[in-house]
């Protein structure tokens, strides 16, 4: 699951996008509010995380022209003001948890578990399915069949990433920009090798193989 985070303190973003990543989600960031609200009206994130005092725009602004957009991503509101009317304006800018800094990760990730768990009873699917393989992507689970399956968080990313475009063939370069976020370098063996602990993993001996290899293209879940 893809969560956008607006926060300018380097120290904060740095440490929530390391227990974020760590977790198994993927995290893109902004550093201001303008920016923070172009990147949400362009890619689609299955929540996002938003301090209130930013630079070029405040964060309850920002909320207001997301809401006015109807783009209703779900929104965790990060502020040091504490006070009653703080929280009513945060609700009412929009936001759907307000969270009061300083916190703890393990409070913000039962708060993004509890609100992307809200979410999915109304629209949003908490499971991928590929024949016998499963992954909830509430409870950051994978199994096929009976058998369970752990993963560590990049494997997880990958595996997500291949399940959502499956049966389509996904290139090496876009498993670059959207698992690790870079741009491709043809000197990388990242991706191969992430790929073959994936399989390693998925596809046990005497089980139908599920991930293929497209030679001179990329790979394909099916």
């Amino acid at each position: 699951m893809k969560i956008l985070l607006i926060e300018d303190d380097a120290k904060t973003a740095a440490f929530i996008t390391k227990g974020l990543e760590e977790a198994g989600y993927m995290v893109s960031s902004a550093n201001d509010g303008a920016t923070g609200l172009q990147m949400v009206r362009e890619t689609p994130f299955d929540l996002a995380i938003i301090d209130v005092m930013l630079p070029q725009m405040d964060g309850l602004t920002v909320i207001e022209q997301m809401r006015a957009a109807q783009i209703n991503t779900p929104v965790i509101v990060l502020s040091a003001r504490n006070s009653v009317e703080d929280r009513v304006r945060g609700l009412q800018a929009g936001c759907d948890i307000y969270l009061v800094k300083p916190f703890s990760f393990s409070e913000l990730l039962a708060n993004i578990q509890a609100q992307l768990r809200r979410n999915s009873i109304s629209s949003t699917p908490t499971t991928l399915e590929v024949a016998d393989l499963a992954m909830d992507l509430v409870r950051r689970k994978v199994s096929r069949g009976e058998r369970v399956i752990e993963l560590q968080p990049k494997e997880f990313q990958l595996l997500e990433y291949l399940m959502r475009n499956s049966p389509q063939v996904i290139t090496k370069s876009m498993i670059m920009e959207h698992v690790w976020e870079y741009n491709f370098d043809p000197q990388t063996n990242i991706v191969e090798a992430r790929i073959y602990k994936l399989r390693e993993k998925v596809d046990k001996p005497g089980e139908r193989p599920l991930i293929h290899t497209v030679r001179g293209v990329g790979y394909v879940l099916e």
